[in-house]
């Protein structure tokens, strides 16, 4: 697959998660995927990756992956990023290094880099 295409195929899936269709983001990924947000353990396949972002869009009123720059070369494309949480009670925005891995025009693995300190800061309810 050329790099074109894979970096095409990151693009539209980082653009996917402002509609929060999990069906749709789900449709990207190889059935054996990896995902491994680096802060926490990877997880393989469609159904953990799903429970996953279940897990950190919940309570989500809107999500936005800011592709800040993008690189890619043959199948793997990195991401800088600001992935942006709206919350009832905040806004996340969250400094991201992502590397994804295609095959067969599908992601068969997606790492994330970021301080998760940050993270948690920022998602503390307000005091």
């Amino acid at each position: 697959m050329s790099a074109n295409t894979s970096a095409a195929i990151v693009r539209d899936f980082c653009a996917a998660w402002e509609r929060l269709d999990l069906e749709e983001l789900m449709g990207y990924f190889e059935t054996d995927a990896v995902y491994h947000n680096m802060p926490i353990d990877p997880v393989t396949g469609v159904d953990a990756i799903r429970a996953t972002m279940e897990m950190f869009t919940t309570g989500v009123e809107r999500i936005e992956f800011r592709v800040l720059n993008l690189s890619a070369d043959g199948d793997t494309v990195l991401t800088e990023r600001v992935d942006v949480f709206v919350l009832p009670h905040t806004t996340i925005e969250l400094p991201v290094m992502g590397t994804f891995e295609i095959r067969n025009g599908r992601i068969a693995a997606w790492r994330d880099y970021f301080d998760l300190q940050q993270y948690l800061t920022q998602a503390a309810p307000p005091a």
